[in-house]
This record gives structure tokens, sequence and C-alpha cells, in this order.
């Protein structure tokens, strides 16, 4: 049909197409565009956090039987209460509660379709107009584009690579004013592989209660920490500050498709509820669809049946990887990593690329590398920081021991000549 005389008066939403920055998925398909197609090696992703694709991080079969019952059992047909699954938040109120100075109560958790849910739940929860909110850089892009969408403007606070990647806490108190909203850390780490302390935590949170402004807690790989610090909840701080806390059963049985998250209010003072957080999360899910049902009646007896030794052996995996990883790249003298990794699925490195012959950037880096040895990184502006890489590790060892070695020859034939 022609246009004619007719004037069109809809546009698509420019902002629903952020610059590819703020999308890992965009970057990952831009260099999977540039691989080499007469290159018959097997592409080796160590660009996205997809464990479930490797046979040593399959999920237990506790998990698989779970939800085949719930399944068969006909009685997770229909659709869930807004909020979610009653025996469902129970369930996840307990797990969360035995790492707790209290107890959760079912009315504090609300179900997601994943992290990702999550995250656009708390964002437009807290955008009003003039509103900011303060982001971890590097960090988990998917806040960014959420707080665009939804007005929010975002105030970056940076992690100290010398420090563990710590959070630098007196940039979080120079950046905030009466208009800042909430802060946001991301533990175990993505994409920076580290573990805050117990210390450090607590530090958070009182920088937090000064500033009057919430902690969002993004603990999407909580418990997935294999070095000396272990994992602590921010919500062990919820009587010093009112914590949201954002999980998924996503990383730690390694089922991301089956995107069930929640959101947890940790909050014994109420201020959360006082001030129309609570209602307002509430009134969000009137308007928005959860995780599919029977997920939902799988999970609490995927929480009560799967056994230690699956998380031990997880655990174990990982610690193997990571080392592998952060040992063969100090093989590569174009790539440093400031901190080996102490939990999630990353280390993040910083690239000399005065050692290299043309190459002027991590995304030119990692393109290149695409295009000449069928692997996938993530250049480091996609997650904030220019001319770093991150690189996942949670990949089948000999994949991984694959990856890095091509990257070592992608160096040695890239390397500058003396």
């Amino acid at each position: 049909m022609e246009e004619g005389s007719t004037k069109w008066n809809f546009r698509g939403n420019e902002e629903l197409n952020p610059e590819f920055s703020f999308s890992i998925k965009g970057v990952l398909n831009k260099l999977m565009k540039n691989l080499n197609e007469t290159d018959h090696r097997p592409i080796i992703p160590l660009g996205r956090a997809d464990p479930s694709a490797s046979p040593c991080f399959r999920t237990t079969p506790i998990a698989e039987d779970a939800v085949i019952d719930a399944v068969r059992s006909g009685k997770f047909n229909s659709y869930a209460p807004n909020v979610g699954i009653l025996p469902t938040r129970r369930s996840i109120a307990e797990y969360l509660s035995h790492d707790l100075p209290y107890k959760l109560s079912p009315d504090d958790v609300y179900l997601t379709a994943g992290g990702k849910q999550a995250i656009e739940v708390i964002l437009t929860v807290l955008a009003r107009p003039g509103a900011n909110i303060l982001l971890p850089r590097p960090g988990y892009p998917r806040y960014e584009a959420r707080a665009a969408l939804s007005h929010l403007e975002v105030r970056h606070f940076d992690l100290l690579p010398k420090k563990g990647w710590e959070v630098d806490l007196d940039g979080v108190g120079a950046l905030a004013d009466d208009k800042t909203v909430a802060m946001v850390i991301v533990n175990p780490g993505n994409p920076c592989g580290n573990v805050f302390t117990y210390e450090h935590l607590q530090k958070v949170a009182e920088t937090a209660r000064k500033l009057g402004i919430l902690v969002i807690a993004d603990e999407v790989y909580g418990h997935l920490a294999f070095g000396s610090t272990p994992f602590v909840p921010m919500a062990v701080f919820g009587s010093t500050v009112p914590i949201l806390t954002l999980g998924s059963i996503s990383k730690r049985w390694f089922v991301p498709g089956w995107r069930l998250g929640w959101i947890v209010t940790s909050d014994p003072g109420g201020f959360l509820k006082k001030y129309g957080i609570v209602e307002c999360i509430k009134d969000y899910f009137n308007i928005t669809s959860g995780p599919v049902t029977f997920t939902q009646g799988a999970f609490p007896q995927i929480l009560a049946r799967t056994s230690d030794d699956f998380f031990l052996k997880t655990i174990n995996v990982l610690r193997e990887a990571a080392d592998i990883c952060y040992d063969r790249l100090e093989e590569i003298p174009c790539i440093t990593c400031p901190h080996k990794p102490e939990g999630a699925m990353f280390l993040l490195a910083k690239l000399n690329l005065s050692l290299l012959e043309g190459i002027n950037d991590d995304m030119e880096f990692c393109l290149k590398l695409a295009k000449e040895e069928s692997v996938i990184i993530l250049p480091g502006i996609a997650v904030g920081l220019k001319n770093w890489v991150r690189i996942t590790f949670a990949i089948e060892p000999s994949s991984l021991e694959d990856g890095l070695g091509r990257i070592k020859e992608f160096y040695l034939r890239n390397a500058k000549k003396n």
C-alpha cells in the first residue's frame, strides 16, 4: 500500500532501542556476526553466562523431577496469584531466613519471571520525576537499560579493582543528593567475580542509611562463592537500612530458561511499607505477568530436596574453572586480571593494547578474536569499562582450555614486533 497523502502518526519507541552498550545480548550478537564461516572449529562461548549448555553444569535430577511432578499433578494449570503461589513464597522466605538474624514472612516475597523482571519491577516502582539511582561501574547493564526506560537518572559509583572490586564509598557519598532513591550492589559480582566481605557490606549499609536511600541487593549469584570470602546476604543488615533482595533459580541450579526469580523486602523497621514501596510493588504485579505456575509449584520440592553434594560439586567445578582461567591468562601479556575471582562465573581483565598491532579498543579486540579464533568474550564497554574484557569460565573445562589457548595464539599472532 502506498503512503499517498496519508500522514502516519505511529513511530517505534526509540527508547526501546538503546545503544548496544546497554545490552550484553546486543554486543554478543554483533560478535557472532563477525565469526569466520570458513573456520570449522567449534565456537567457544566465553561471553555469556549460560552454564546449562555444558554437561558438567547440568542441574540436579531432583529439580527436573520436581517440574515433571508439578506438571503431571494438574494443580498448576491455572493463573497464579499476582505475587506468586503462597507455598513457594513461604519456602523462599524460609530458605533465605536461614542466613539472617530475623525471620522473613511469605508476605516479604514476590515471585518474578527471572532476575530481569525483578529489575524491571523495582526500577519502575522507584522511578518518579527527578529521581536518580546509584549504579556500580563496572556493572550489569540491564539496570542502565531499565532506568532509561523509566526516566530514572543514573549516577555511577566505581568498584575499585586494587581493593578487590570494593565499592568506592566516598564516591557514593559524593554522588548522592536528596533525589537519590537507591544504590545497587551485585554480590557475588557480575562482571567482576568478587565477593564482598561482611565488614564491607556493613559499611555499605551504614553509608546508605546516612544518605537515606535503600539498597537493592542483586544476589542472583548468591552462594556461588568459592574463594576465601564467604557469601553474606545483604539482608543481614536489614535493621540498618531497608533492603530489596533480587534472586533467582537460574544460576545456583543452572536453569536460566526456567525463568523463576524473586524480590524480597528485608526491612524490620517497616520503612518500605511506610513510604509506599510495598504497595507500589503489589500494584505493579496487577499489570504484569509472573513466572509460569508449574515452575513455581516445583520450587518448594527443589529447595527441600536438593542435596548439599550437588552444591558442593558446583562450587568445586567453578573453583577449578576459575583457577584455569586465571592461570592461563597470566601467560598472555596483553591481558591482566587484577583480582582472582572468588564467586559467580566471571573475571574481569584489563587489556594492554600497546602490545598489539592495529587493535585500538576492546570492541576491536573482541571482534577480531571472534573472526580469527571463533572465541567469543565480552568487551568491557558493555559493562562500563572501556578496554577491559569479561570472560565467563562456567563452561566445560576442555572447551575453556581450548578457548584460552586460542586467545594466547591470537596474542602471539597480533603482538607488536620489537
